[in-house]
């Protein structure tokens, strides 16, 4: 019942009366009452084709051009040059040695002092994609430079090979080395960021800006950034959507609940993900509010042009440069079915929580049937001359405990060489298989992961005692509290995650033991296993923007997703593949030898 009412709950929080209407709630930002003046949508246009010019003459970023322009401008301009060896080459963007330039110029603030800035971002991407974003950054920066009310310092940056310059700027600008990216040159500095912008722009007209707000880890920027973008959109006419769905206006019928849940769904297996979805993403880890905001032009019969775009980022960056403090009094713990509602963490943790509640449940039983606790159990009496209550463990049970030593140190062990053996055995196994290095890394992931199953379980029986029931009551009263204890900590971090893996993990963990139907509770917990919910999610997806896959692109879909895994822990921080290595996967592990206990 606790489990079925969790997955309930999580259903039910498409419908309106969950998911209220968003509002803002900084006063500095609360009115879109902004005469926006923002006309060079042509001289937009005109930048963006010579940048293309110079971007294709160059055979990549024309730096040198776009240090001329922006000085032009009258901006102060700056170079970064920086570079990053990857720990094992990256075949789907073919690369391994990244050497890269980011190019950035500063409008300093005539009414204040350089103690706040707000950000610009464009990645310069290979062949003519975000040509037309840096037409138009280089427009709004020429207008920008025009205007003598800004309070906070504007900085136009143009970084190269997406998330790794970003990030190399970032650290740099912050004097922090969190990744070991190489970087050189005088950085020049403006005041502390307060709110960034990506922008990502490949057409002369758009249909509608599709807004991306997962970042690293899960971590969402505050809400009302995400209202100020929804509410100048709809000043200026210009569809809005996110996670590529369009928000349906007849919230009360059943399709339009249908087409929340998606847009919900799509959402959680970002988050869970753990991946940026864009370049804003890496801006969160330094407490900075940020969005990707990407153009998009579909078949749609409306098209806007440059200027209104150009009106709405001018909208959008004369409201920040209101703000007095940092954004701070909306939600940043959420989940939205449409851009105009949202859940709050306070509506979406109990469907967590429940789901919890099937382990709480499930220790107190086994601890309480089995005589381990406090309270004597109506099973195991206390022995003739004991008064009253047994305080901890009996007598006769204290060789259980040596029991779990061998099933833990083996579990860990093999989440250690899955963490550890891949990248740093890479070259030995091209030198043995006839495989590329980031192949080797991917099936050497696969392959320790499925050995686990086939490891020694039984080390306990050469312990006095270590077959009989207590042990494996032990064992498993142990992996109930492990998965407890993980899966909570991990929903306060990534909510998304923590649930997924509630969903599949509790159900498997609770029903395992070492008598009843073996085969069925076998499949049951190789179904639960952390791998095969990547699979499932895999699949899932690809169902919610309604382009499944088949099984053979789904296992590519997978073997892609592993390797992007590892890159995005070792490359930006990312906390997915060390969390399954090293704690899902053992406390999986535990519950595979309750299932083989003898």
């Amino acid at each position: 019942l606790s489990y079925v009412a969790g997955l309930g709950w999580f259903l039910a929080l498409a419908f309106p009366p969950l998911a209220p209407r968003t509002y803002m709630s900084e006063n500095a930002m609360g009115s879109t009452m902004v005469e926006e003046q923002f006309l060079f949508g042509e001289r937009a246009l005109s930048y963006s084709r010579e940048f293309a010019g110079h971007k294709k003459k160059a055979g990549g970023m024309p730096v040198a051009w776009l240090e001329k322009t922006l000085w032009n401008l009258g901006l102060e301009v700056h170079r970064q040059p920086f570079s990053r060896t990857l720990p094992f080459p990256d075949e789907t963007r073919e690369r391994y040695m990244v050497k890269g330039t980011n190019v950035y110029g500063i409008l300093r603030a005539p009414r204040a002092a350089s103690t706040e800035a707000l950000v610009l971002s464009v990645p310069c991407s290979e062949g003519p994609h975000n040509n037309q974003a840096v037409g138009l950054m280089l427009a709004l920066a020429s207008y920008f430079r025009g205007q003598i009310y800004w309070a906070k310092d504007i900085i136009f940056l143009v970084n190269e090979h997406d998330l790794l310059g970003m990030e190399a700027w970032l650290e740099a600008y912050h004097d922090v080395n969190v990744t070991e990216v190489q970087s050189s040159g005088t950085l020049g500095r403006a005041g502390a960021i307060q709110a960034a912008i990506s922008l990502e722009l490949s057409s002369d007209v758009v249909t509608s800006f599709d807004v991306a707000v997962e970042g690293l880890n899960g971590q969402l920027p505050n809400l009302d950034l995400l209202n100020l973008f929804h509410a100048f959109c709809q000043k200026n006419g210009l569809l809005c959507t996110i996670q590529g769905k369009l928000q349906r206006s007849d919230w009360d019928s059943l399709p339009a609940y249908a087409h929340s849940l998606q847009t919900l769904l799509l959402m959680v297996l970002a988050q869970a993900s753990g991946q940026p979805r864009g370049d804003h993403g890496l801006f969160l880890r330094y407490r900075i509010e940020a969005i990707t905001l990407r153009g998009i032009n579909s078949f749609r019969q409306y098209k806007y042009d440059m200027t209104t775009v150009g009106k709405t980022l001018e909208g959008m960056f004369r409201k920040l440069n209101n703000l007095l403090e940092r954004l701070h009094q909306s939600y940043f713990f959420y989940l939205l079915p449409s851009l105009s509602r949202f859940v709050s963490i306070g509506v979406y943790m109990p469907a967590f929580g429940f789901l919890i509640l099937v382990l709480v449940l499930k220790i107190s039983f086994w601890a309480v049937g089995s005589g381990w606790g406090p309270f004597p159990s109506p099973w195991h009496p206390p022995p003739a001359g004991a008064a009253g209550l047994t305080v901890g463990f009996p007598q006769e049970s204290q060789p259980g405990l040596l029991v779990l030593v061998p099933p833990l140190l083996i579990c860990h062990a093999t989440g250690l060489a899955l963490y550890f053996l891949p990248v740093l055995g890479q070259r030995m196994a091209t030198q043995h298989f006839p495989v590329s290095e980031s192949e080797a890394v991917v099936l050497t992931v696969i392959a320790i992961y499925v050995a686990g199953m086939a490891l020694p379980h039984n080390t306990h029986r050469v312990l006095a005692g270590g077959g009989s029931d207590r042990g494996w009551m032990a064992l498993k009263l142990l992996a109930l509290l492990y998965l407890a204890v993980q899966l909570g900590c991990l929903a306060l971090l990534n909510f998304s995650l923590g649930f997924l893996l509630a969903a599949t993990m509790v159900p498997a963990a609770a029903a395992v033991q070492p008598t009843g139907p073996k085969v069925l509770l076998a499949a049951l917990l190789v179904l639960a296993t952390p791998a095969v919910t990547l699979l499932l999610g895999i699949f899932l997806q690809r169902e919610l923007v309604e382009a499944p896959a088949a099984a053979a692109e789904g296992w590519q879909l997978f073997l892609a997703a592993v390797g992007e895994g590892l890159l995005q822990h070792h490359l930006y921080g990312s906390f997915l593949f060390p969390f399954l290595a090293l704690g899902a996967y053992p406390c999986w592990l535990l519950l595979w030898n309750v299932l083989f206990w003898k």
